[in-house]
């Protein structure tokens, strides 16, 4: 006969030994992942971009400055420049993205009460941006402060910058402004001919997709070359979706889930309309989505081809595993080291490297 005593305590010495092992396993991960500081002491850092195989240009948001950090000998110095930046609340100076000693900076401009989004070309000589040339600003003007979006991505020979609906919602519905767009100009600010405009005479000729709020990530995807960003829903409603050519995302006709602040529903409450585009991955709640990246190197070869994504307001990393072309379940990497993820990098080896929006901060690199 069982001693059923002896059988509750092997039962529960199992569950102690399998609980045990699930630690260890969990631990063994955790520790897998190494997280480093450089010494340079940043202040709301914006943006990021490769100048070369080890060096980054990072913005600082309320301070308009611009770092250059050696990620090898951990040094940092100033770059000089005379961009006319301009901007309170979430304006200031955000994004910039560089090919060679070519480089391109989004930020927020004031002319007379009103501010928008600016696109600024510059070149790179002697640690100073010089031939600073203004080749996009968003028309009209808002006198708010808030919602400028400002990520751009390079793709071929056209630069795709995001533009927020600056709080004013519907407007994002008029393809007439480039408030609430996706745009899609030349390097040198000049307009495609291919752009939607040409088969819709209502749109602004640098408006390539409407609908969105407040875009703050955007990047190319390796696997189908289709540019994809991150956007800000209201409460819930945080969208990753693809940057395609004339199509609608339906702000502030839909919230993709999420519902105003107040609680009160948008629009009719939906999520998506027929005629819309559906994004590929919505979060609801919201998470505050900040800066993506794709995963290209061999670091960590389980991520080839995912999306990293930065989280604002639970400060966390995750990443979007792929399965084909399609976006898996979300995985979170790590969360509450570093404060709200702003932006991330990933260099020729394949470590990460990320900035968060905090006043007193580093550049972060993950590795193994």
């Amino acid at each position: 006969m069982i001693n059923a005593n002896l059988l509750f305590k092997t039962t529960q010495s199992m569950k102690f030994i399998y609980f045990f092992l699930i630690l260890l396993v969990l631990s063994n991960q955790a520790t897998a992942l190494k997280l480093s500081e450089f010494n340079a002491n940043l202040s709301y850092p914006w943006g990021m971009t490769w100048v070369n195989s080890d060096q980054l240009l990072i913005t600082q948001k309320k301070s308009y400055e611009i770092l250059l950090i050696d990620t090898l000998k951990n040094t940092s110095i100033k770059i000089d420049h005379d961009i006319p930046v301009d901007g309170r609340e979430q304006g200031g100076l955000l994004d910039i993205i560089s090919e060679g000693n070519n480089i391109w900076i989004t930020c927020s401009i004031k002319k007379d009460y009103g501010y928008t989004t600016a696109v600024f070309r510059s070149k790179l000589e002697n640690n100073k941006l010089v031939d600073s040339q203004l080749i996009f600003e968003a028309l009209p003007y808002i006198t708010n402060g808030r919602h400028f979006g400002s990520r751009m991505t390079i793709k071929n020979e056209y630069l795709y910058v995001s533009i927020g609906e600056r709080g004013k919602g519907m407007i994002a519905q008029d393809p007439s402004n480039a408030i609430g767009s996706i745009i899609r100009i030349n390097k040198d600010g000049s307009i495609p001919k291919d752009n939607p405009y040409l088969q819709n005479p209502k749109w602004l000729p640098s408006i390539y997709q409407i609908g969105v709020r407040n875009p703050q990530g955007m990047d190319l995807d390796p696997l189908t070359n289709k540019v994809f960003i991150s956007n800000h829903g209201p409460k819930g409603g945080d969208f990753i979706g693809e940057v395609k050519k004339g199509t609608n995302y339906g702000w502030k006709r839909v919230a993709w889930g999420g519902k105003n602040y107040s609680g009160t529903k948008i629009g009719e409450g939906k999520a998506w309309e027929p005629g819309l585009l559906k994004p590929n991955h919505i979060w609801v709640p919201s998470i505050g989505v900040g800066g993506i990246k794709f995963y290209k190197g061999n670091l960590f070869p389980e991520w080839k081809n995912a999306l990293l994504i930065g989280s604002l307001k639970f400060q966390y990393l995750s990443i979007l595993e792929r399965d084909g072309n399609n976006f898996k379940d979300e995985k979170i990497i790590f969360k509450n080291k570093i404060g709200r993820i702003r932006d991330i990098e990933i260099n020729s080896v394949g470590e990460i490297f990320l900035i968060a929006d905090e006043p007193n901060t580093h550049l972060y690199k993950l590795t193994q």
